[in-house]
This record gives structure tokens, C-alpha cells and sequence, in this order.
């Protein structure tokens, strides 16, 4: 008789009070990675976490147009340029539509195995129509066969099979279909193969069955919109075994393939800019706001058209530059030359700040970029070292995202993201109207924002003013006052608080001082070649 084994130590307990022994769980087992393959997408590499867990069967699925034939493509010549054999399975589409489609991208097929499977159906001819067989069992044998003999040849690393709706109208049963995708399933793990099956959507209602097959499921969707550029997401619905970045994420597809934008991870460690205070250069403005931003915080400059935001973002552009801070400001209302001739007007040295490469002006369209695109742009001028953000402004942007989900949820995940990263974020917004409230505004942000400055216009004796004061500041004390400022030589120039008026915030102040005491020129004494120049 065997003699049997005896039983694996136990864990020795700890001992208690009573004298009794507690028991101990055993350590946790440290996790195994999976090892992966890369897609050929930065971002989708990025989403997944590394890319497609091998030897694995997953399902990418989107309607017509979505990008499934790129993304698919995308993944072979991958596999290609590491040295790897792969194949391309087409049942709809020939090798020369195929070539058409990389051409586009500036892509070649070579090295890449494709079957063309028309001709494996053609096969059944004529003649099939006389056995007690349905043609489409036939060529579903056919196709089958087609691609075992294939796959045999070639012994490939990575294989896409476009596309399942096709194969579903040749099984004609969802049974006899979801019999033939398992065997497939099997047939590509013993073979070590990581596949892709490429589903159209042209079913009515979603595959449940498809889907509980397959380790993964990756969907694409096209959006249309009202007014601009359409929209374009995806989603990981299903990966088995990995902590992958769910939600939304924007991707765009262009001459060289899909680009992925995934979205902002808060808690992601990242690299942290060094922290200076960010000043305008101007010290009465600086101890308005409490003697300067400090970094890592947001700043929200809002208020009526006109009133100067873009001249008091550009004169902190300047100053951050003199700093030797890195700066990228994104534009969304303005054209680039427009925004550089009025720096040079007000002599503010924006040129010379552009040419030193400590700050870079960007004109974007906002019909024409998705919410996640603009972030990554952002994200990236990070990496690159950018301790300063300026976007000028949201109205135009917030306005073209309209049908987006969760627009003011989006810049509060931005501005999160600056904060943590030591980012100093200079934000404009105006205002509806020229005399609109201070809150009357598409979008309120100042929620968001750790500090707003309100810029307004005010009448007094005939003259329409312009007015300054902040309303929050988280970090640290501010002036309470309101201050008349003008725009001249060097950007916004400071006057003595605005003691004599009251209600100067509605627009329409009451004068409570002496006669006297009325501002002759702004709250400031303006010197004598700006009045020659602008006489």
C-alpha cells in the first residue's frame, strides 16, 4: 500500500491571553503580469495598460466608418515591425481594398499575410445548390477551413478576422455561429495567438453571447453633432485579469492611423513642476491679489468683453517668461496675430518671450477639437515642462462642446490634474453682454477656480470705466478693495481704491465723495508721452 502524503504545515498562530492561538492567514500572492502585446496606438496602449494581454481572443466592435479596419491594421504592422508573423482574414473586403486603406495612411502591407476568404466562398458553386446541404453551411465550412490552413502556414502571433458579420449571416443559427467562433477560440489559444474579430454592428441588438466568449471588448463610437467636427470615442467594456482605465476617451483618426486621447487620471504619480510664485510684473496689481499666485493654483480672470482679460493673461505670459518659467497658452477667440499685435501695441515684450521658447501660443478651433484631444495637448506641454497654463478663453470652447457629456465636469478634472502636477492655470471667461451681471455667464467655473479677479465696466461723468478687484482667493489674504485700472504702456496699470463710489460692481456707481476728489485720470497719474500719444 502507497504510503500517503502528509498534510502541508499549517501557518503557526499567534498566541493570545487566554493562552489560546489564533489563526493567521497566509500572505497574499503576489500578482503575476500579464505579459502583452502593444497595439501600435500610444493611447489605446495607454488605456488598455500595456496593450492586448497575449494569447487572448477579443472582440473590437463600432459601426461602419468607425475605425475598426485602421485600428485592426494598426495592430498587425505592430507585430510586423517587431519581426513577428502576422494575418490579416478578410471576408468582406478584397486585398486591394486593404492596400487602399493603408495607402491612405502612408502605410505598406508587406509582411502582412492576408486572406482574401471571397474565394474560399466562391467555391461553393452551382453545383452545391444540388446536395441536401444550405450553400451558406458550405461556405462557412469553407471560410473555416480557409483559415486553419492559414494560420497552419504561416503560424502567426497576431491574426484579425474581419469581420463577424459577415460569418454570421454564413452560420445563419446562433447556435452553429457561436459554435464556430469557441472553436476558433481554442484553436488560436492552443496556437499561442493573441486575435482580434472585428464586429460591425449591423445586428439589431448587441451580441451578449459574442461578448461572454471573448477575454476582452473594445467599442468604437462615432458621434454626430449639431454644429463642427464629428466626435469619435471609445470604450473598453471587458478585459479579463487587468486593471484597465475605463470610461470615455476621445481618439481621432488621421493621415497615419488612430490617435487616442485617454482620459485624465488624478491619481496617476506624474512628473511635479518646481513651485514659484507667479507675478504680473506690476506691484499694485500683485498686492491686489495678495502678492502673487502662488503655483499649483487656478486663476479665473472674468468679465465683460473688452475689459482687458486677455491684455492681464498676456502681461502674466510675459512676466512668467522673464521668470524663466515655461508657458503654453491655448487660444480659442482670437487669432494668433491679432493676440501678438495687441501685446506689441501696449509694449508688452511678447515677441521676445516667443523667441527665448519659454512660451508657446497656440490657436486652436474649437468646432474642430474634442474635449480629450485639448487635455492631452495640455498634458503634453506639461511633460514638456510648461509650470504655466494659460486658455484664452472657455466660452468658445464650452460652447462647442455643448452636446459633450459633462463639460464642466471635464475642466474640473483638468484643473485638478494642473494642481497636483504644481501647474499655475490662468483661465479667462466672459461675461454675457457688455453690462451683464458678475455671475451672468455659459459656463460657471468660479467654483472651480482657487482665486477670481472680476474685471468691470462702471460709468462715471459721462466716461465708461474700467474697474478690478478680487473676489476669491483660497491661498492666502487679498485686497477688498476695487481698484480703476487702464490699459497703457505695459498692460494694466492701477489706480487708488474706488472709496468714493458705491455699486460700482452693477455697473452703475453712485458718487458718495467730494467734488473734488473725482479721478481726473483713472486713479492714476498717467505720464505725459502716453497722453501726446493718445492725443
Amino acid at each position: 500500500m502507497p504510503s500517503q502524503e502528509e498534510p502541508p504545515a499549517q501557518p503557526a498562530g499567534e498566541r493570545t491571553a487566554d493562552g489560546s492561538t489564533s489563526s493567521v492567514s497566509p500572505p497574499p500572492r503576489a500578482h503575476k503580469p500579464i505579459p502583452t502585446l502593444e497595439t501600435g496606438i500610444t493611447g489605446l496602449d495607454d488605456v488598455l495598460n500595456g496593450g492586448w494581454p497575449e494569447r487572448r481572443l477579443y472582440l473590437v466592435e463600432g459601426a461602419p466608418g468607425a475605425g475598426k479596419t485602421t485600428l485592426a491594421l494598426q495592430y498587425l504592422l505592430e507585430g510586423r515591425d517587431r519581426g513577428e508573423a502576422v494575418v490579416y482574414v478578410t471576408i468582406s473586403e478584397t486585398r486591394q481594398e486593404l492596400d487602399e486603406v493603408a495607402e491612405s495612411h502612408g502605410w505598406t502591407l508587406d509582411g502582412v499575410t492576408t486572406l482574401d476568404t471571397t474565394d474560399a466562398t466562391d467555391a461553393a458553386g452551382p453545383e452545391t445548390q444540388y446536395t441536401v446541404f444550405h450553400p451558406s453551411e458550405i461556405e462557412l465550412q469553407n471560410t473555416i477551413q480557409a483559415v486553419v490552413d492559414t494560420v497552419e502556414r504561416v503560424n502567426p502571433t497576431r491574426v484579425v478576422l474581419d469581420s463577424l458579420s459577415d460569418m454570421r449571416l454564413l452560420a445563419r443559427d446562433p447556435l452553429r455561429f457561436r459554435r464556430q467562433i469557441l472553436a476558433l477560440k481554442q484553436f488560436f489559444a492552443q496556437r499561442h495567438i493573441t486575435a482580434l474579430l472585428l464586429d460591425d454592428q449591423t445586428a439589431d441588438l448587441p451580441d451578449m453571447q459574442l461578448q461572454s466568449l471573448v477575454h476582452g471588448v473594445l467599442r468604437l463610437e462615432h458621434i454626430a453633432i449639431a454644429h463642427g467636427a464629428e466626435r469619435r470615442q471609445l470604450r473598453v467594456t471587458k478585459l479579463r485579469g487587468v486593471r484597465f482605465h475605463a470610461g470615455y476617451h476621445d481618439y481621432v483618426i488621421r493621415t497615419g492611423g488612430l490617435e487616442v486621447f485617454p482620459r485624465i487620471r488624478i491619481g496617476r504619480p506624474g512628473r511635479t513642476v518646481p513651485r514659484a510664485e507667479l507675478c504680473s510684473g506690476s506691484p499694485e496689481l500683485d498686492a491686489l491679489v495678495g502678492g502673487g499666485i502662488p503655483a499649483g493654483t487656478s486663476v479665473l480672470l472674468t468679465g465683460a468683453p473688452g475689459t482687458g482679460k486677455s491684455v492681464l493673461s498676456t502681461q502674466y505670459i510675459v512676466a512668467a517668461a522673464a521668470a524663466g518659467q515655461r508657458v503654453a497658452a491655448y487660444l480659442f477667440d482670437e487669432r494668433l496675430g491679432t493676440f501678438r499685435q495687441r501685446a506689441a501695441a501696449l509694449g508688452l515684450p511678447l515677441e521676445d518671450a516667443l523667441a527665448s521658447g519659454n512660451v508657446q501660443l497656440t490657436p486652436l478651433e474649437p468646432t474642430e477639437i474634442s474635449p480629450g484631444e485639448f487635455a492631452h495637448r495640455i498634458i503634453t506641454a506639461v511633460a514638456d515642462g510648461a509650470s504655466v497654463i494659460v486658455i484664452d478663453s472657455l466660452n468658445g470652447f464650452t460652447q462647442a462642446m455643448a452636446q459633450e457629456r459633462q463639460v464642466t465636469l471635464k475642466i474640473h478634472e483638468l484643473l485638478s490634474y494642473l494642481g497636483s502636477r504644481g501647474v499655475t492655470t490662468l483661465v479667462t471667461l466672459a461675461q454675457r453682454g457688455i453690462f451683464g451681471s458678475a455671475t451672468d455667464s455659459e459656463t460657471d467655473v468660479s467654483y472651480l477656480a482657487d482665486a477670481v479677479l472680476l474685471m468691470r465696466y462702471f460709468e462715471a461723468q459721462g466716461e465708461v470705466r474700467r474697474a478690478i478687484s478680487v473676489l476669491k482667493q483660497r491661498t492666502g489674504n487679498h485686497e477688498r478693495t476695487i481698484r480703476e485700472f487702464k490699459l497703457g504702456h505695459g498692460g494694466l496699470r492701477l489706480g487708488e481704491p474706488l472709496r468714493e463710489f458705491h455699486g460700482v460692481l452693477t455697473g452703475v456707481p453712485s458718487f458718495i465723495g467730494a467734488r473734488g476728489e473725482l479721478l481726473e485720470s483713472g486713479g492714476f497719474v498717467v505720464p505725459e508721452a502716453i497722453v501726446a500719444r493718445d492725443a
